[in-house]
């Protein structure tokens, strides 16, 4: 089995509540999850955010669309993700976060089949930035995922999940996908007011024609109206590594 866990949270510190915010007339969140669903290769997904008071909104939200939440410790993101895991006993976990609303199914199913035909223990494809900022994934075997929770000690490693793996490369097989070409250069992840203005502008161009628009015809869209990109061309953020929601619409129940 192979559990989507998708980290979200209200308190972003740079733009609070952004994963409800308005996108074509739905949550940013309720974006991301629609086309999350189109992958071919994860079978459950689960939202994993915090007991904080603050998440009250986003967990609220989940109940009512019928999308499966797990809520644990605010900073301890790890606990929170083997929280989320451990009552559907996956083999793959794979990571995302929620503030990545335009993540390509088909770019999440690649990294999916180079993780499992490889056999590796962690695999992304953000180990060397060539993706899209906010097409960013990871893969990890429920295994080390336990692992980790005896090794990461450091409040930064158990806050960012995966970055224990940055120091220890050499301890694990690690699996990558690289994005041929490479477009690091441009940002579709949601930080920053100015990222959610590029976001809203993406899905007013693309979603009404065909609502399973791909990663290429993003790039495309953006290639061809500069001023688009311009939105947010002084937005910064830090790339650490590379993001969880259990049942939701179109899922099958962990037990199917």
């Amino acid at each position: 089995m192979i559990l989507a866990v998708l980290q979200a949270r209200m308190s972003s510190s740079r733009l609070p509540g952004k994963v409800l915010a308005d996108v074509l007339g739905r949550p940013m969140i309720e974006r991301q999850v629609e086309r999350l669903a189109r992958s071919t290769r994860l079978d459950h997904l689960v939202v994993a955010t915090s007991t904080d008071p603050s998440d009250d909104p986003l967990a609220a939200w989940c109940e009512r669309a019928g999308v499966a939440v797990h809520r644990g410790p605010l900073d301890d993101v790890l606990g929170r993700f083997l929280g989320a895991c451990r009552p559907i006993a996956p083999r793959h976990v794979v990571r995302l976060t929620g503030d990545c609303p335009l993540a390509d199914p088909t770019v999440i199913d690649a990294l999916i089949t180079r993780h499992l035909d490889g056999g590796h223990d962690y695999s992304t494809n953000c180990w060397e930035p060539t993706f899209p900022h906010g097409m960013d994934a990871e893969v990890v075997t429920a295994a080390w995922l336990e692992r980790l929770d005896l090794l990461a000690r450091s409040p930064w490693e158990r806050e960012h999940v995966t970055v224990w793996f940055r120091a220890h490369a050499g301890e694990i097989s690690l699996g990558e996908l690289r994005c041929e070409p490479p477009r690091p250069d441009l940002r579709l992840t949601v930080d920053h007011a100015a990222d959610l203005a590029v976001v809203r502008r993406v899905y007013e161009a693309l979603h009404p024609g065909d609502p399973a628009f791909t990663m290429a015809e993003v790039i495309a869209l953006l290639d061809a109206h500069p001023e688009i990109r311009a939105l947010n061309a002084d937005a910064t953020s830090v790339r650490l590594d590379g993001a969880l929601v259990v049942g939701g619409p179109g899922w099958p129940s962990p037990a199917a």
